[in-house]
This record gives structure tokens, sequence and C-alpha cells, in this order.
């Protein structure tokens, strides 16, 4: 019976949260869980959910793993470093989800994904084009950073009294991941009539001076932000032992958000939930252990 709801890339954070938000809707049977490692799922096989291999560089593992779909949501993969990779690797999925019947597929995106500073943006703006050029309805989740994405940087400006980065006055409509994967289980629920791109983020957008405020007010620490040309963050993450390419990639995130490209904020959790999505404030509040140690 094709009735099934197939999440992609299940065995990562953000697919283990949704697979637990589709499960506390009663979904427990229709759930698909697709990863190249299965066996890391295997506590969610005794709940209902049918775990299943699928590669998306093996293109022939899809057509087992796709079978009988109705709703797909497809995780954007981790591949940084090879330009063109996720792109391939993500349009050889929806064809699969296409070929396998699928009447809906959403994908994790970025805001303002065209034209970006981001260096990864390149691939989820033509994984877009791919996407649309499918033919199938479709649900674009294109998320702010995640607020998860905080907390190292945030222990380290606690501890040391200095938030650092190349933002300038930048600011981002940080969003928790819990949110996101809620919001990606209410479409994969209540599929949308048509094709839709959605901006998922979180209440307000911050920037450095706003967050060290925060972390300042939390912690009980004074933290100051302090902002500094983009090659020197280069060249500090180089340092550090990350090679160079890599480096250059997680910059950019800094050269989008100066740029004004990740201030973003929408309504989109409040609608799709009934719930407000989690401030910055109520995240670090929770996660408190995390970066104030």
């Amino acid at each position: 019976m094709s009735d099934k709801i197939v999440v992609s890339g299940a065995s990562g954070t953000l697919g283990r949260l949704v697979l637990e938000r589709l499960l506390s809707l009663g979904h427990a049977g229709r759930v698909v869980a697709v990863t190249r490692s299965p066996e890391k799922l295997a506590a969610f096989a005794s709940r209902g959910v049918e775990l299943r291999a699928g590669d998306f560089d093996h293109a022939a593992s899809l057509k087992s793993a796709f079978a009988g779909v109705k709703q797909a949501l497809v995780i954007s993969t981790d591949v940084l470093d090879v330009p063109g990779h996720r792109v391939r690797q993500h349009t050889s999925a929806f064809r699969a989800l296409v070929e396998a019947g699928a009447a809906h597929i959403a994908y994790t995106s970025i805001v303002n994904p065209e034209r970006s500073r981001i260096l990864i943006s390149k691939d989820h703006a033509e994984s877009e084009v791919a996407l649309r050029e499918s033919g199938v309805c479709y649900t674009v989740l294109r998320d702010n950073i995640y607020s998860q994405m905080l907390l190292d940087g945030a222990k380290r400006a606690v501890a040391s009294g200095k938030l650092v980065d190349a933002r300038e006055h930048g600011k981002v409509g940080y969003v928790s991941r819990e949110d996101v994967a809620d919001v990606a289980a209410a479409v994969l629920e209540r599929p949308p009539a048509a094709s839709q791109v959605l901006d998922v983020t979180g209440p307000a957008a911050l920037g450095g001076a706003e967050i060290a405020a925060l972390l300042s007010e939390l912690s009980g620490r004074k933290v100051e932000h302090q902002s500094i040309p983009l090659a020197a963050l280069v060249d500090g993450m180089v340092q550090h032992g990350l090679p160079r390419p890599l480096a250059e990639i997680y910059a950019s995130f800094d050269a989008g958000v100066a740029a004004g490209e990740l201030a973003v904020t929408s309504d989109v959790v409040q609608r799709f939930t009934g719930s407000a999505p989690e401030s910055l404030s109520e995240f670090l509040r929770r996660n408190r252990a995390a970066w104030a140690a």
C-alpha cells in the first residue's frame, strides 16, 4: 500500500527528532526510516518504524528504500567539501522518489539560498531547482541557522569573555532543531495541495551584541562581542587544524550573516505547529549544561 512516510537521513540528529514527532502523532506503522546505517536506529524498530538501507550515491539502493512512499522528507546531506556532490545526491533521491510514486516531497534547505555569500547555499539553490523540475508537489523548508550551532561558541565566549566572529552587525533568526522537526512532521502529516517554500525560523533575529548580552545575563559573567576580519577568522580555524577549504566554508556563514542574509524571521513554526517557536533565550536556558560549565 502506497501510504508510507519516508524520512531520509534518518539516523542524523534532525532525522531522529522527526521520527520521534511522527511517532508521537500516531504514525507508527507508516514511518520508514532510510539511512546508510539502519543498525543505528534499532531502537526505533521496536516502536513501529520500518528501517531500510538507502544510499543517495547508489541509485539502485533507492528503489527498495522508497517503495510504497506517499510522503517523503529529504534531509540535505552533509557532504560539504566536494562541489556539486550534494546536488547530485539530492537529485538522485528526488528522481527515485518520483519513480516510486511519491505524492509530496519535503526538502531541508537554507534561507535565502540564491546569490548567497554562504558557500553551501549554491548546493541548496540548485537542489531546489531539481526538486521543482521533478514535477511532484513539494515543500521547501528553508531553515535558518540551528540554535544548537551556537553552543560551542557560547561555551568559549563565557570562558574567555569574548564572543568572536566576523559577522559585524549582522543578525540571525536562530531556530531550534526541535522546532524544525515539528514543522517537518506537520508538513508530512498534512501535505499541502500545492507546492510551497517556507522560511523556518525562530521568533527574533539577534546579532552578536545581543547574544553577548544574553550570555552575560544567563552566565553572570561579562561577555563582549568582537567582530574580526573574515580572513582572520579563516586563518584562526586553519591554525586550529581545520583544512582551509572547510574553514572558508564555515567562515562564509559569517559573511552571509554580515550581509544580512540570515536576518529572517517568520510565523511558520506557530502556523504549522500551533506553538510559538523557542526563543534563543529559552533555548540557552534549556541547554545551560552544554555551554555554562
